[in-house]
């Protein structure tokens, strides 16, 4: 007998064999013994209300995943059949991953063990992930700019995949979803997520800011030594292993080496225009810095209705990319012999109604701060930085300018994330051009090389 769910819109049958109506109501975690030797245990989460019918031979099988969209699982009789790659729910995987064993070295691509997720953990098959800037940072300025991380270390926290197995406890994902790991959880019920006010989320972070899941461990080690997982993620790795507070699910057809970009950069940016700025419509803007985040706020800014977009950036190659988001107008601080607050005081009569600082650099915040209209200005700080101190003048923010971050983009990220990929899917929201180059695992170190010589918005490590 296969099980169909009849329940989920996406699997719904549309087979011509005979459908009978089934009473059975299954329960959310349902143990199931698995036929022909290849594992002895497994744990299900199918939805409560089921339709059977028979499929008893494997080609018709197959045909039913075909046209059903099924995840590879089927059930003849009481008993269950694996096909393909679910062989491997509850063992260690072995798997590729980009490891840095030391700051300041270049990643290494090593063989590495990933354990089966543990309780409230989900293991995912990594498709894709965006190289973002901070992962160059915790690599290249550990201990500078930024706070020291463990090593060895998996980095990467902008990827996306595919569910491979659940652990016990697990109920909102099943094998073969489409899912992003997020590196700011939603538990959705800390008293932040039950807040309206912010998007952060205080369960497991300290354990997950230091690499490991809630246990105080990392699921993949290497040569025996266990390997830390940034920020709980570590998405530059083939397989990697979540707590399912820290993942979400989006829709099937969603193309994996394009929404990855939302696991960070690109929801970022665009919500630190949106959610913490809160652009207004006819308002004037400026965008410090155009990398990935940079660009998401113009788009954000575009979005908004802001009349002007005055985009910054020492580097002029990347301006023509800009207007394409949104930007327009450009300023090279370097072509200016005054400061780039006062140039743009003078473009706009004042100052500009919001700023966004997308560099982490601290002159660069006060220098937007500075941007903004003394009155009513707004001035978000989204870049990222952890051990610099940002000196301001009083008088800059007693006559009325506002300022404030944005971690995330504001974005509630479980909640948050899927209307984003909606949004891309139904071409409201930009993620292709983000992308400039696109590289195998094994070129990884490629990718920073682009990143340091300004050469690129968005470099995607494709697993396969």
């Amino acid at each position: 007998m296969l099980t169909i769910c009849s329940k989920c819109k996406h699997r719904r049958t549309f087979c011509t064999w005979d459908i009978k109506p089934c009473v059975q109501i299954v329960p959310d975690e349902i143990p199931l013994t698995i036929l022909a030797g290849l594992l002895s245990y497994i744990y299900i989460y199918p939805c409560q209300f089921i339709t059977p019918f028979v499929a008893s031979d494997k080609s018709t099988r197959q045909k039913v995943f075909a046209r059903c969209r099924l995840s590879p699982l089927c059930f003849i009789g009481h008993q269950l059949v694996i096909e393909g790659t679910m062989a491997t729910v509850g063992q260690v995987i072995k798997c590729r991953a980009a490891v840095a064993w030391e700051a300041e070295k270049p990643l290494s691509i090593e063989d590495v063990e990933v354990a089966p997720p543990k309780a409230h953990e989900v293991r995912i098959k990594t498709a894709a992930s965006g190289m973002c800037h901070t992962d160059w940072a915790y690599l290249f300025e550990a201990g500078k700019g930024m706070q020291m991380r463990p090593f060895p270390l998996i980095l990467g926290h902008e990827g996306a995949g595919v569910v491979e197995s659940v652990g016990p406890g697990v109920s909102k994902f099943s094998p073969g979803d489409k899912v992003i790991p997020l590196f700011l959880p939603q538990c959705g019920e800390c008293e932040c997520c039950l807040s309206p006010k912010t998007n952060l989320c205080t369960k497991n972070w300290t354990k997950t800011q230091q690499g490991v899941l809630a246990d105080g461990t990392s699921r993949i080690s290497c040569n025996g030594r266990q390997v830390y997982q940034f920020i709980g993620v570590g998405s530059f790795s083939e397989y990697t292993v979540v707590l399912d507070t820290s993942v979400t699910k989006i829709r099937d057809d969603a193309p994996l080496d394009k929404v990855c970009l939302l696991g960070c950069g690109v929801s970022t940016g665009y919500g630190a225009a949106l959610n913490a700025a809160k652009v207004e419509p006819g308002s004037t803007c400026a965008v410090f810095g155009l990398g990935a985040v940079g660009l998401a706020a113009v788009m954000g800014c575009r979005a908004a209705g802001a009349a002007r977009i005055i985009a910054v950036d020492i580097n002029p190659n990347k301006f023509e990319k800009a207007k394409v988001f949104g930007a327009t107008e450009f300023v090279n601080p370097k072509d200016h012999n005054k400061p780039i607050q006062k140039v743009l005081a003078e473009m706009t009569n004042g100052g500009v109604d919001f700023s966004l600082e997308c560099v982490g650099d601290v002159a660069v915040m006060r220098a937007a701060l500075e941007s903004c209209r003394s009155a009513w200005g707004t001035c978000v700080i989204v870049g990222w930085t952890e051990l610099e101190e940002l000196t301001l003048a009083p008088y800059d923010l007693l006559l009325g300018r506002t300022l404030k971050g944005t971690y995330f983009g504001g974005w509630k990220s479980v909640e948050g994330v899927p209307r984003l990929v909606d949004d891309y899917m139904n071409q409201k929201l930009l993620l292709d051009e983000f992308v400039t180059h696109t590289l195998p695992l094994d070129q990884i170190n490629e990718a920073f090389n682009f990143m340091t010589r300004g050469e690129s918005i968005r470099s995607v490590i494709k697993m396969e």
